[in-house]
This record gives structure tokens, sequence and C-alpha cells, in this order.
């Protein structure tokens, strides 16, 4: 059985006493109750502040991006060793918003091996688009993400988490049917498992991100091979991040 986790990508939305506001009212609606593993993820901006804002860390801090050099002439980066000192977990490689501005798997591979090499999970995005699921070509593309960003991985299954989100789902409203993300899922289940060995692919958590909402969470969360999601515009609502939270059992699998 592995963890559930969910995680909210705030984007590049808010001020950090925007952020603050956010983040006390997820940590207010989670405490006491059981569920599962939480991280938010705000603008590197608003890491600082959320950080000091946190009571009982209940909720974990994670980042949007990472550079993959520990330090050097890379004017506006941001370091893995940077995000720890914010007290950030997490750190999400290679979102589909990234791939789409010409972020390679060579490149997302860089960030992962980085952030694993500060003590910080990589959460390693991949999913198709639309031009891409209407040609037939979905397990093709997330296979090669898969491979390209994370060959050679040599991490426990536990310090690395890959998120399938399917590009067309994205902010449009639009949700992969329960049928699509169970075939992605298990799709990339069986692609670790011929990396990196049974064991390794049965505990590796694997994420759905992509227009996930209160109402079809539940659903979505059911699959044995959904170990939960990422979440976007939904995670900037409180009360709806933490119905997300809810829908999704202690553990998968």
């Amino acid at each position: 059985m592995r963890a559930s986790l969910i995680v909210g990508n705030w984007k590049m939305h808010g001020l950090a006493s925007d952020a603050v506001l956010l983040a006390t009212a997820i940590e207010r609606g989670l405490a006491e109750t059981a569920g599962p593993e939480v991280a938010i993820c705000p603008p590197f901006t608003s890491l600082s502040a959320v950080q000091d804002a946190l009571v009982d860390k209940r909720l974990a801090l994670g980042a949007q991006n990472v550079h993959h050099e520990r330090e050097g002439a890379f004017t506006g980066e941001i370091s893995a060793g940077m995000l720890r000192q914010f007290g950030c977990r997490f750190v999400i490689v290679g979102h589909s918003e990234r791939r789409r501005d010409g972020e390679s798997d060579s490149l997302v591979r860089k960030k992962a091996f980085a952030a694993l090499d500060a003590g910080l999970i990589p959460i390693v995005c991949v999913g198709e688009t639309l031009t891409e699921r209407d040609a037939g070509r979905t397990l093709e593309v997330i296979h090669g993400q898969f491979e390209g960003s994370l060959g050679g991985l040599r991490a426990a299954p536990d310090a690395i988490v890959v998120a399938y989100e399917p590009v067309w789902a994205i902010g449009t409203g639009r949700t992969a049917s329960v049928a699509q993300a169970r075939q992605a899922h298990e799709a990339l289940r069986a692609r670790a498992e011929r990396l990196f060995g049974a064991s390794y692919a049965e505990s590796l958590r694997i994420l759905y991100g992509g227009s996930v909402k209160p109402d079809n969470a539940a659903n979505l969360f059911s699959e044995p091979h959904i170990d939960g999601g990422l979440i976007g515009g939904a995670a900037l609502d409180a009360n709806d991040f933490i119905a997300i939270t809810r829908a999704s059992p202690l553990l998968s699998g």
C-alpha cells in the first residue's frame, strides 16, 4: 500500500499576504483530521511567509520549479538548496506549462536529480497534448517522457513522485474520464516496473492532475493505481482543496 498524496500547485497567483491566508485556512480545515499527506506549492516569493505562518506543519511545503545546478551565474534562478532553506519538502519538475515553453526531458531529469541530491522529493510531471491523444499517441508520449525524465534514476521509490497530467485537461474544465486516467496510470506503473522492477513500481506514487474538483475527486482516487492528485485551480479555494483531500484515502494501491 502507498500513502496517498494531495499537492496544491498555486502557480503564479497571489502575493505573500494572500498565500498566508490561503495556507492558514487550509491548515485549519485539515486540523485534527486523519487524511492523506498534503503539500502546497506557493510561488517562490511566498514560501518564507507561508513557512512562518504554518503552525503544526500538517501541510508540507513544495516549490513549483528548481534549477538543475547547485549554484552559479544563473540570474533569476532558484537552487534546490535555497528551497530547502525555506522548508520545502517537494518540488514540481517538468510541469506541462514549462514543457510547453521548451523544457526537455533531459532538463527535467537534471532538475529531478538536483532535487534528490538536496533531499527534496521531485514531483515529475508527464502528459500528452490533445493533438497527441487524438493521434493515438498517449502511451507513446508518456512512456517517452517517463523514461527521458527518470532514466538512470538511483533513488528509493518513496523519494520521488510521478504526476500524470493530460495537458488537454489542465485549466480547461475538461477531465480525463476514469477509464482514461486508469489506462495512463496502469501504463506508467508498468513502465516503472520495466525500468526499475516490480517492487519499485508497486511502491512508486503516481498522482493524477487535470481539472480535479470536489465532485470528481472521489471517483478518480478510487482507482488503485491513482495515489492522489496534483491540484491546480481548485487548490486556490481552501474549501475546494480541503474537500478534495477528504475524498482521498489514507492509502492507495
